[in-house]
């Protein structure tokens, strides 16, 4: 029995074997006694995951793959050192999923071969669910998962890059190459990790940070006293440094910074 990769699902199913090791291990195993893999597909790293110590939970929205999953890894034939307790199968689409119910408030780390057309959308989950998600580890299309850890100064550095950094350490682990994959897709794939921050809530309204980074790179070329034209900046606040830069040069603690400066202004 196999499962046909389906275009509309985004699936390329992961045929080397050493590379999928290599992303169960990207895991540290530490502060949290779950792991949820998203879109496990066939398995290939599924079963390097059934062989950490903490519980493995699968989350498969493709019905043929949950079916392949159910028969290649039965619970009674799992290793010894895996109980009923220690594997779920879930059938489900992750983006509508409430992680806090699933786990029951408990610590979860989030791992998997990640849909490239929903890739973006799962790390903001990921974010969003950050008091419960202490670490991610996965692989991306090369250009998203750089973009995510790359640092100010990069043509890639925007949105993505500072609203993960402000509550993940972010490291890019290896690239992968199309060939490694059924159907190959037309990229590179990249595995990073994000360990969540031990402080990993901001000193400024969230929601307004958040308006903040976003509004700064809808027009990323220009200086952010241009950017930031809808915020109706006075002239006294204008004339500080900061807005004489453009968003890309800004590190997180300057944009959190920059969120400060505007609300202390009644903005």
């Amino acid at each position: 029995m196999s499962v046909k990769a389906k275009k509309h699902l985004g699936q390329h199913f992961l045929t080397d074997e050493t590379i999928a090791k290599d992303i169960a291990d990207a895991l540290t195993e530490n502060g949290y006694d779950n792991i949820l893999e998203i879109g496990p597909g066939m398995g290939v790293l599924t079963k390097y995951l059934l062989q950490k110590k903490v519980k493995t939970t699968v989350l498969e929205l493709d019905r043929e793959s949950v079916a392949y999953l159910k028969d290649v890894f039965p619970v009674e034939h799992l290793n010894l050192n895996t109980s009923k307790e220690k594997f779920a199968i879930i059938e489900g689409d992750f983006l509508k999923q409430n992680i806090e119910e699933i786990f029951n408030k408990k610590q979860v780390a989030i791992i998997g071969n990640f849909p490239y057309n929903i890739s973006t959308q799962i790390v903001f989950k990921a974010i969003e669910n950050r008091e419960f998600v202490p670490e991610f580890a996965g692989m991306f299309q090369k250009e998203v998962a750089m973009r995510i850890a790359e640092k100010e100064g990069s043509k890639v550095y925007g949105i993505l890059s500072v609203l993960t950094q402000a509550f993940f350490d972010v490291e890019y682990l290896f690239t992968v190459p199309p060939t490694v994959f059924n159907p190959p897709p037309k990229v590179d794939s990249g595995v990073i990790r994000l360990i969540r921050k031990k402080d990993y809530s901001l000193p400024v309204d969230e929601k307004f940070f958040f308006r903040v980074v976003k509004t700064a790179f809808n027009q990323r070329r220009k200086m952010l006293r241009t950017s930031l034209k809808s915020f109706k900046l006075s002239d006294t606040l204008k004339e500080d440094p900061i807005f004489a830069r453009r968003p890309e040069q800004l590190s997180v603690l300057e944009f959190i910074s920059l969120t400060q400066k505007l609300a202390e202004n009644g903005i």
